[in-house]
């Protein structure tokens, strides 16, 4: 088989390993005579996977004490109206942090709960760099933040010091370097990029948190609910949870987060670094602010774009394509994407430069 390197931004590439594990489970899990897909989630053995699941988050992230893992449906975009439904009340105040387009829609959902406090904005500038001179309001209940920013590739280098508990959207590089969770009052990150396969999201959340808000809520959207039955008030999505176990084991086998950041910097140091040197090609936002997760960049000749995207393909470099509001391409380097698919895609770079220079 043709060896294809998955550079999508979501559902992303998983590790090889995971998807072994995955398929041996959907024909038979641990010798129930039953596939993972058909057995019962009140079953002991599912219920030590999502058991598991949550102990795995915990040892990775070194949660502390009093945070609960909850294992959701609905993804960051679900997430997007949770937080404020589940932290604001009508007459209080949360703080945003507005970096590119999912930050922009979480910020459009909170509106709805309460009053939202847009503290800073690269919006103007398509987004192409991360505020940092803002004040965060002492009185709010909440900052929330987005890591990283897919579409843009930006991230946050370090999170930025708040007078109150942050709340921060991780979808797209959680588990990809260390993170003092302490700091946060909850966390969100859906799992189809770097923890995992599309269906369920990942929830952090303080206990004391947990039934914050007073207002009445729909039983589903009720952080407290879930946490009260262990993320499964109702059948979860089964599948997408054990993925996200055997995702993390295999982080865990590599070293854990730490040797995830070690593997991420040296992917995106090689990318970076020809992306600069290389007179065919620019970066697409600011250098202090680029993701580790998603490399963007354009071609200094954009008539061009379409042969190399042509080239790429043919050498088995996928999902290259990006965002229709950055143009050029977008180059996802998630955890499970090893140095020598970004090598391929250096190679690449370096063909058509010659060729075409």
């Amino acid at each position: 088989m043709k060896k294809v390197y998955n550079f999508s931004a979501g559902p992303a590439i998983l590790p090889r390993e995971a998807m072994e594990a995955g398929s041996r489970a959907c024909l038979e899990f641990q010798g129930m005579g039953m596939s993972l897909l058909e057995i019962s989630h009140r079953s002991k053995e599912y219920e030590a996977v999502v058991a598991d699941a949550c102990a795995i988050v915990k040892e990775l992230l070194g949660v502390p004490d009093g945070y609960k893992v909850l294992f959701l449906q609905g993804g960051a975009s679900l997430q997007f109206a949770m937080v404020p439904m589940n932290l604001l009340g009508e007459n209080e105040t949360a703080a945003y942090l507005n970096s590119g387009v999912w930050a922009d829609k979480a910020i459009k959902e909170a509106k709805l709960f309460g009053s939202v406090n847009v503290v800073a904005s690269s919006k103007d500038a398509n987004y192409t760099f991360i505020p940092k001179d803002y004040a965060v309001p002492a009185d709010a209940q909440y900052f929330h933040v987005t890591s990283n920013n897919t579409i843009y590739g930006t991230q946050l280098q370090r999170f930025p010091e708040s007078p109150v508990p942050l709340v921060s959207d991780m979808s797209s590089d959680i588990f990809s370097r260390p993170v003092d969770v302490s700091k946060f009052g909850l966390i969100y990150a859906g799992a189809q990029k770097n923890m995992g396969i599309a269906g369920t999201t990942l929830v952090i959340i303080r206990e004391d948190w947990l039934g914050k808000n007073k207002r009445k809520l729909p039983s589903m959207l009720d952080y407290k609910v879930h946490a009260d039955n262990d993320s499964m008030y109702n059948t979860p999505p089964a599948f997408a949870i054990y993925m996200a176990l055997e995702t993390l084991k295999w982080v865990k086998a590599q070293g854990g987060v730490q040797a995830m950041q070690k593997r991420n910097e040296e992917k995106a140091a090689l990318l970076y670094g020809e992306i600069d040197r290389n007179p065919s090609f620019k970066g697409t936002c600011a250098v202090e602010d680029r993701s580790r997760m998603n490399i963007t960049f354009v071609m200094n000749k954009p008539e061009l774009e379409g042969a190399f995207l042509k080239e790429a393909e043919a050498a088995g470099l996928s999902g290259l394509k990006g965002h229709r509001s950055v143009g050029g391409f977008r180059a996802s380097v998630y955890n499970a994407m090893g140095l020598d698919g970004v090598q391929a895609l250096v190679d690449v770079m370096r063909n058509f430069d010659q060729k075409n220079s």
